[in-house]
């Protein structure tokens, strides 16, 4: 029990994969959810018309103010009570996305606002929609400003999948509690755990510092001044 033995990985191999798996599968739906629903939220709570604004910032501030759990228990648990009954994956999977949204959306919310103001302007001007200007002109400069932020909460997320395990989503976490039932080494199941979930995280990590470098060495390039300055050609004195 004290010993770390590997082994355990090649024993259980089937549980361990289809956890691996699932892992994935929730973490690809989430992050891509949690960005398109972040993105409309963090519009909803610029926006100029009121219920709009009002129920984005209402919304963000109640998901993001009480714990995860409890919002994939309200899928897991509150829903039947409606007559609406979900099994674990795809109650932990609603959850992890919506709160994971409303954390994003303060993050692009954070990079719309050092856009300047002139730019939305000079789009509507133009003949844009309010969405259309958002769409092309604003989110594409404010998503490169926060993709850090982004970034860090998507490799949040899939950590935080482990929720799954409370309400037998199937993930990862939850089928490593099974082989530590059986075998009795939590030490080597959750060492095996931690490094597969490395094997998510660590990638992502390094995708999202190399955008962000990439993305700084565009805009670098973007304001250095094009073309080779002219001299001035001296002027002759006029002889009479």
């Amino acid at each position: 029990m004290g010993t770390l033995d590997f082994g355990v990985l090649f024993r259980h191999s089937d549980r361990f994969i289809e956890g691996f798996w699932n892992t994935i599968q929730v973490s690809v739906i989430a992050l891509v959810g949690s960005f398109v629903l972040g993105a409309i939220l963090a519009i909803f709570r610029i926006s100029p018309i009121k219920p709009l604004n009002w129920f984005g910032t209402a919304f963000v501030e109640f998901i993001r103010n009480i714990p995860l759990l409890l919002v994939v228990f309200f899928f897991y648990l509150g829903l039947p009570a409606l007559g609406i009954t979900l099994d674990g994956f795809v109650s932990g999977t609603l959850g992890l996305t919506i709160y994971t949204a409303v954390f994003i959306a303060e993050a692009i919310r954070a990079g719309i606002q050092t856009v300047p103001r002139g730019q939305l302007e000079a789009a509507r001007s133009s003949g844009l929609s309010y969405v259309q200007a958002m769409n092309l002109v604003i989110l594409p400069q404010a998503i490169k400003i926060v993709l850090p932020s982004i970034g860090n909460q998507f490799i949040n997320l899939v950590k935080n999948s482990s929720i799954l395990a409370v309400v037998a989503g199937m993930d990862l976490m939850y089928f490593a509690d099974l082989v530590n039932s059986d075998t009795f080494q939590p030490l080597s199941v959750y060492t095996i755990v931690a490094l597969l979930y490395l094997v998510l995280t660590l990638p992502l990590s390094f995708l999202v510092h190399y955008m962000e470098r990439r993305f700084g060495q565009s805009d670098a390039e973007a304001r250095k001044p094009k073309g080779k300055p002219k001299k001035n050609k001296p002027t002759g004195q006029v002889t009479m």
